[in-house]
């Protein structure tokens, strides 16, 4: 009896034990770079990155949200949270990495981007951290890469706030509009023009539909079953068939636009129903001869996803019916255009 016990307490003090190893080869990186959305890949694509999570941090209020920080309720920055193993990675090659996102010379804002959310900022851990960054941050600015000295600030750790689920790895669930947003805001550019074009993520440039596995862990079983393999949900049971809210859809896997909810319609076909796509060059159309009949099928350009099919008995002006699976489609409300980064689109509701 008292061998086993003893086993017992020497099986839960090794689990113990092992436990406490396992946790002491994580460690955590803040980096506040603008725009997290552009600050998620280049660290996910690290060999000893963990987890990164996009989120505010070095505010003087409790509590951060999209609408509080983007309108200055809160004096937060967007920033990333990464757990890394140090065994793998130092924390001075992720403190080399997040120099090659960002223009360090300016204290306004990120290219873009103005305003104190986007300035850039390294919240260390701890002591060893903060000298690390010291240093990295002198190298920078006595290397002469920039012609303004490096102003990035280096502060202590504040509360991290994780920020809304739709900002996680916002460059896998909308990748076109991703790619587009790191170009136009003109990050891209600079990075290229200061590092070079090999460096960025493997996301830059032209859209890249994701493989079969990372899909099927992007979408839910029917949005899968649909975009990737020619489904049709049922009719009258789908999330927007009856919606009625203003704003725009975009496709499900890439986030390029496709119909705008001026051009929606009851159709009585259970379906939601669009008279004209909202850029018409992110529509391809197929001959489809499935099911016994001549139909044409909807795709998108970017994507290759299949959307459904249009036929020509819907109303004026145009008299066409495209007929769309809500599965392929994600709704961005009149509202939140602009915190998604659609903002163009905001005057077509003026």
């Amino acid at each position: 009896m008292n061998y086993i016990l003893i086993s017992g307490v020497l099986a839960v003090l090794g689990l113990a034990m092992f436990s406490s190893a396992a946790l002491a080869k994580e460690e955590t990186a803040i980096f506040g770079g603008g725009c997290f959305w552009c600050m998620e890949p280049p660290f996910e694509q690290l060999e000893g990155v963990i987890e990164v999570v996009a989120g505010y941090t070095g505010g003087t209020k409790e509590d951060a949200d999209y609408k509080k920080v983007s309108s200055g309720r809160t004096d937060h920055y967007e920033a990333v949270r990464v757990v890394y193993d140090p065994e793998k990675i130092s924390y001075k090659e992720l403190v080399e990495t997040f120099w090659r996102q960002i223009d360090p010379t300016d204290d306004g804002g990120q290219f873009a981007d103005r305003g104190r959310h986007y300035r850039t900022a390294i919240f260390y851990n701890s002591e060893e951290q903060r000298k690390a960054a010291e240093m990295s941050k002198q190298e920078l600015d006595e290397a002469k890469i920039f012609d303004r000295p490096v102003v990035t600030s280096i502060l202590p750790a504040e509360p991290f706030y994780i920020a809304e689920e739709y900002h996680q790895d916002y460059y896998l669930k909308n990748v076109l509009h991703y790619n587009s947003y790191k170009k136009g805001s003109g990050r891209q550019p600079f990075i290229e023009r200061v590092w070079g074009k090999e460096t960025g993520t493997k996301n830059d440039g032209a859209y890249t539909k994701p493989k079969d596995e990372e899909l099927r862990q992007q979408l839910t079983p029917i949005q899968f079953q649909v975009t990737q393999q020619d489904g049709t949900e049922p009719p009258f049971n789908n999330e927007f068939w009856n919606n009625k809210e203003a704003g725009i859809y975009v496709d499900v896997v890439s986030g390029e636009p496709l119909f705008s909810s001026l051009d929606k319609f009851e159709s009585g076909t259970g379906w939601p129903s669009f008279t004209r796509p909202l850029e018409p060059n992110n529509i391809v159309e197929h001959e489809d001869r499935s099911l016994f009949m001549v139909r044409v099928e909807v795709r998108s350009k970017n994507a290759d996803s299949h959307l459904g099919h249009v036929f020509e008995d819907g109303p004026p002006p145009t008299n066409l019916r495209y007929c769309i699976n809500s599965a392929a489609l994600r709704f961005i409300a009149k509202d939140e255009l602009k915190e998604e980064g659609y903002e163009d689109y905001l005057e077509l509701f003026e």
